[in-house]
């Protein structure tokens, strides 16, 4: 039998710590759960990585990096059409729906993370692409609802079929938006 490669087992642990964070919580799953998952030893789990949080920031640093990544590309492409910019948001959030959920759900990830001011900075940066640097409350108000319901959809709603639930969030969300 081949030997496993040691990303594959980095990517394996990865797998079985999310599944364990979303069901049990961070604080409530132990290296000792993580390990018992996967039928391998501690010692085995510390040979790639040091502890659970890092465990769990090895998870979230790729999520953190390519929502900064997109942020400053649509910055960088402005202006991008309100659809668009909507469609390529609700993508992004889909990809991290696994990482989005546990955060929503076990707030003390959001907390040690610091990620809740992370994505408010984010979505700051969509809202003043869509609705410019003074917007009316009204405007404001809107924004809010098209972003943050467009990822609620994308992450809350993985059960439906990707492709519809894509068009009918982003509808949704540009018809928030109030535009003709």
């Amino acid at each position: 039998m081949p030997r496993q490669r040691t990303g594959d087992t980095r990517v394996r642990i990865q797998q079985a710590a999310l599944e364990l964070f979303a069901e049990r919580g961070m604080q409530q799953t132990s290296l000792r759960d993580i390990a018992d998952r996967l039928g391998v030893t501690k010692p085995a789990l510390y040979y790639h990585f040091a502890s659970r949080e890092d465990l769990l920031n090895s998870l979230v640093e790729p999520m953190i990096a390519e929502f900064e990544a997109y942020a400053a590309a649509q910055q960088a492409a402005a202006p991008v059409p309100p659809r668009e910019l909507l469609g390529s948001y609700f993508d992004l959030a889909y990809r991290h729906r696994a990482l989005i959920q546990l955060a929503i759900r076990d707030l003390s990830v959001l907390h040690e993370l610091k990620l809740a001011d992370r994505f408010i900075e984010w979505r700051g940066t969509l809202a003043t692409l869509l609705i410019g640097t003074s917007p009316s409350l009204s405007d404001v108000v809107r924004c809010m609802v098209a972003l943050g319901g467009l990822s609620d959809c994308a992450v809350m709603l993985d059960h439906e079929p990707v492709a519809e639930l894509r068009e009918a969030a982003v509808e949704a969300a540009y018809d928030s938006l109030g535009r003709p």
